[in-house]
């Protein structure tokens, strides 16, 4: 029997050896994405707890028709866009920000960044902005399913990736001549 099939049918008769090596499995990736998406560990956390609770409570509707990875991936992704849609409003006024539409860096900028460093300027991104973002660069869906995930217009989701990308090229600017200067 296929590992997964057997992994499934163990979860589904509540076997605890089996929810856990689920959990387990599937636990510190989902974290990373959980984290992308939510402004702080607490909050990631209870994104973590929501998905495994969706994920045990529909696993009779999994129909190995796909990976099991990419269908534990896209419930991990509704349960933090649901939790980001119930916290906080997609259509926050872009204008309310300060822009720098000049901003510059070098490509070593980025190079020398820690992925710890690249996940905290993604963290300090406003909420909307670094759901965008996530989505259409990290998980690669389009602007207009963005839109439809969200309920916003595709030129939102637009909108809303470019200030997200400027935002953090002044980050990164910031960080070079901090570096520059310490150096």
């Amino acid at each position: 029997m296929d590992p997964d099939h057997e992994l499934i049918s163990g979860c589904l008769n509540r076997e605890l050896d089996s929810q856990n090596k689920l959990y387990q499995r599937f636990a510190p990736r989902m974290y990373g994405l959980c984290f992308r998406y939510a402004g702080n560990e607490m909050e990631a956390n209870d994104i973590l707890q929501n998905g495994f609770l969706r994920i045990f409570s529909n696993l009779h509707q999994y129909r190995f028709n796909g990976s099991l990875d990419g269908w534990v991936r896209r419930i991990f992704i509704r349960t933090a866009l649901n939790y980001c849609r119930h916290n906080a409003k997609y259509s926050k006024e872009i204008h309310e920000i300060d822009f720098d539409h000049h901003a510059t860096f070098s490509e070593d900028a980025v190079s020398i960044l820690s992925t710890k460093e690249l996940l905290a300027i993604i963290q300090n991104l406003p909420e909307g902005m670094r759901t965008v973002f996530n989505l259409f660069v990290i998980d690669g869906y389009s602007h207009e399913e963005i839109g439809g995930m969200l309920g916003i217009s595709e030129g939102t989701s637009r909108s809303q990736l470019f200030h997200a990308k400027v935002l953090i090229k002044k980050q990164l600017q910031y960080l070079e001549t901090m570096r520059i200067k310490a150096d």
